[in-house]
């Protein structure tokens, strides 16, 4: 009796993880689409339910994602996501910044024409999303853009570092691209990076790649106020 369950308690263990990052992964999309947004609370019956699995797996998936600073769980009331405070979002621009910088130093010097063609093709994508002002659609193909430079890249802690900052940041990204215009003003600067890149020169793709996500942050809390100084010098 013993010999036959011995060997089903590891394998219900890996049922259940794989099924708490499923779960993770799907609370991820909610984020990444709008579905979830900061301050909403979770109703964990509800997602069980509509995915067809136990709250085992969901609790699991909340507690990864509280660890990782997305959702946070106050007492007698459940769980939530989170709101980032203007400060921790800044910052979050600026680390992510860094880390585009150093993708265009990285990719620049080692694309290929075929990769330059995949990301031009993706602009091309994300125009028409812009037009139609279709944010879900636009947010979506700009993960991909972002994310295939990394992939180009090959460098898979400047991966994983920059996705550890993206997940944190889907709390307040959208908030700049549903600005009137910024769709269209967003894919122009998709459009210098393809072209800073296609030069092959390092320098050049890492400021436009740094430029890129720091006007993005500049549309939510204003210049620098060394540049606020200057402008009014």
């Amino acid at each position: 009796m013993t010999e036959r369950l011995e060997p089903a308690l590891p394998l219900k263990i890996r049922r259940t993880g794989s099924l708490a990052s499923l779960v993770r992964r799907e609370l991820e999309r909610m984020i990444e689409t709008g579905e979830l947004k900061a301050g909403d609370w979770l109703n964990e019956n509800a997602l069980a339910a509509r995915l067809g699995v136990s709250r085992g797996p969901v609790r699991e998936a909340c507690r990864g994602l509280e660890q990782s600073g997305i959702f946070e769980v106050v007492v007698n009331r459940g769980v939530f996501v989170r709101e980032l405070q203007p400060k921790e979002a800044a910052e979050l621009y600026d680390i992510r910044a860094a880390l585009m910088r150093l993708l265009g130093q990285t990719l620049a010097p080692r694309i290929t024409i075929g990769e330059l063609g995949k990301l031009a093709s993706a602009t091309e994508k994300m125009d028409k999303a812009a037009r139609a002002e279709d944010l879900n659609a636009f947010y979506a193909l700009n993960l991909g853009f972002h994310g295939a430079m990394l992939d180009f890249a090959g460098n898979e802690r400047l991966s994983a570092l920059h996705a550890g900052v993206q997940r944190e940041m889907h709390l307040f990204r959208r908030r700049t691209l549903d600005m009137p215009g910024r769709l269209i003003a967003s894919n122009e600067e998709h459009r210098r990076i393809v072209a800073a890149l296609a030069t092959r020169h390092a320098e050049t793709a890492a400021r436009e790649m740094e430029e890129h996500v720091l006007i993005s942050k500049n549309l939510l809390f204003g210049p620098p106020a060394a540049a606020k100084r200057r402008a009014h010098a």
